[in-house]
């Protein structure tokens, strides 16, 4: 994630007219008849041959409103979409990852799809995809995901018996943080080298946002107020301090896979019990485990469970000629057929209700059941403000600091300053501004 004093879009001012051009060079010409439609490419896990195939299947039955794709590398994704958004040569319609979509609409780069997309399709969201996909100042929806994302804990069932440990049987019964430190205290005792896996490896950026921010949020704190939009006094409170100082402790206590462990203490060495992760481990987890796997909920670790959500979504600019046709073209990709296509090809969760209900894996029974249970009930999305770039490196250095011995409430002060010092820099991203 890059981190820009002036916001998302700020900071490629310089090099946008450069990376246009380059772009501009890179697409075929088209008909005005044709609908331009850019996605992150690059995925190993066959998600861009499957969002081709859904392109080359409108195409064939829409012949008088075709849709060409572009698929540019996801290394260099936000920073080309910014540039063309600079340059005012947006496509007429493009995914983007996450909260990232509310610079583009703080910015006047997306249209709402109110009025563009299918009624039913908005009916049919998931209230998770709704959620994220709302932007605050207006209450209207910007982006909406064929697919959804959640967090969990995995478990190795013979290892929590023969430690004792209480296995919980459903959101309504998971652990609080007392049990679950104790679970990891007896493990430990148990002889297990590391009873948590919290993937370190994944490294300093969005994961330690998207996998630590809930439990900083079940604690009570979250990564700003989503009043005031401020970050003082939330991100550094009381109950943020505890969530990372709890975090520190596990760490102390020899309990957490450290990041040069690598990917499989879990599933490959099996030196540890429990892992923190989403959905996406799950080919390797039943691989390695088959019936030993558990998939727990999240803990209580203050008054409420939280999981983290959100993907990337599809959103249609707010310049675009062929606005109607592209809500047409993005209606069509949310179709059950569709989203099943593509989640049973990355193993995301399904976004809409009935295709998570259709998806075997998803739907109620289903091995991963949970995540769809725990998506409608206790999903925080990462806020979706102008200045979430900022927001988000913040926070991930005050975790990667404290995960390496730094003071809990110092690093956190650290993290709030910087937040709030862009968006004072940018006069408070009106009309997120509260005095």
């Amino acid at each position: 994630m890059t981190t820009m004093s002036k916001g998302i879009l700020g900071g490629v001012v310089a090099r946008g007219a450069g990376l246009a051009a380059l772009l501009a060079l890179s697409l075929t010409s088209v008909s005005a008849a044709t609908l331009k439609v850019w996605h992150h490419g690059g995925r190993g896990d066959g998600e861009s041959a499957n969002v081709a195939a859904q392109i080359e299947a409108w195409n064939k039955a829409n012949p008088d409103m075709t849709a060409e794709l572009v698929q540019l590398p996801e290394g260099a994704y936000n920073e080309q979409v910014q540039a063309a958004a600079l340059a005012g040569s947006l496509p007429d319609l493009l995914d983007f990852d996450g909260p990232n979509y509310a610079n583009y609409v703080w910015s006047g780069y997306l249209a709402p799809l109110d009025g563009l997309i299918d009624p039913a399709v908005t009916a049919n969201l998931l209230p998770s995809i709704v959620s994220q996909g709302t932007y605050a100042p207006d209450g209207k929806l910007y982006a909406v995901g064929q697919f959804d994302s959640g967090l969990a804990l995995w478990a190795s069932k013979s290892l929590l018996e023969k430690a004792g440990v209480r296995i919980p049987t459903g959101l309504a019964d998971a652990w609080t943080l007392a049990e679950f430190e104790d679970a990891l205290a007896k493990l430990k005792a148990a002889g297990v080298e590391y009873p948590l896996d919290l993937k370190l490896n994944y490294g300093k950026g969005e994961w330690y946002t998207y996998g630590f921010s809930p439990i900083v949020q079940s604690f009570g704190g979250d990564l700003i107020d989503r009043t005031t939009w401020k970050a003082e006094g939330t991100l550094n409170s009381e109950g943020s301090v505890k969530a990372l100082t709890a975090l520190q402790g596990w760490v102390k206590a020899g309990y957490v896979v450290p990041a040069s462990a690598g990917d499989d203490a879990f599933y490959g060495k099996k030196s540890a019990a429990i892992s923190l992760v989403g959905h996406w481990q799950y080919g390797a987890h039943t691989a390695a485990l088959g019936d030993d796997l558990l998939l727990l909920p999240m803990p209580k670790f203050g008054d409420k469970a939280v999981t983290g959500q959100g993907s990337w979504a599809w959103g249609i600019p707010a310049a675009g000629a062929n606005k109607e046709a592209a809500g047409k073209l993005l209606s069509f990709l949310m179709n059950d057929e569709n989203v099943l296509s593509i989640t049973k090809q990355n193993g995301a969760v399904p976004g809409t209700k009935s295709a998570a209900a259709a998806a075997d894996l998803f739907k109620p029974g289903g091995a991963l059941a949970l995540y769809v249970e725990q998506l409608n009930a206790i999903a925080v999305p990462r806020p979706a403000h102008p200045g979430y770039p900022v927001i988000t490196a913040a926070f991930a250095q005050a975790v990667d600091d404290v995960v390496n011995g730094a003071d809990p409430k110092a690093a956190l002060d650290t993290a709030a300053a910087a937040i709030d010092e862009d968006i004072a820099a940018n006069s408070g991203y009106p009309p997120f501004a509260k005095e």
